[in-house]
């Protein structure tokens, strides 16, 4: 089964709630057997919009990658950081 990533690109707007959405959602990728494997850091923008903070998420499958973003303990945390900045969310499946 391939693996699924979860990838995020996030402009913050309002810090103090991002970081209680960052903090739970660490806690939900964890709970769901997600690797961060990049967070934060340098980023070098090519081509299109380049955010500020971006997030990759390795997850065993696309199944437990959605479970996780569809999780109440997730669907909590994110609404601290749904007035907090803009973010794009996609999980993409490995091969």
């Amino acid at each position: 089964m391939p693996k699924a990533y979860w990838i995020a690109h996030a402009t913050v707007t309002d810090p103090d709630p991002y970081a209680i959405y960052a903090k739970g959602a660490t806690e939900v990728f964890a709970q769901y057997g997600g690797t961060v494997l990049a967070r934060g850091g340098r980023v070098e923008g090519l081509e299109g919009i380049a955010r500020a903070r971006n997030v990759v998420v390795e997850f065993e499958s696309m199944e437990a990658a959605l479970a996780a973003y569809n999780s109440p303990e997730y669907q909590a945390a994110r609404q601290h950081r749904l007035d907090a900045g803009e973010l794009e969310i996609i999980l993409l499946e490995g091969v």
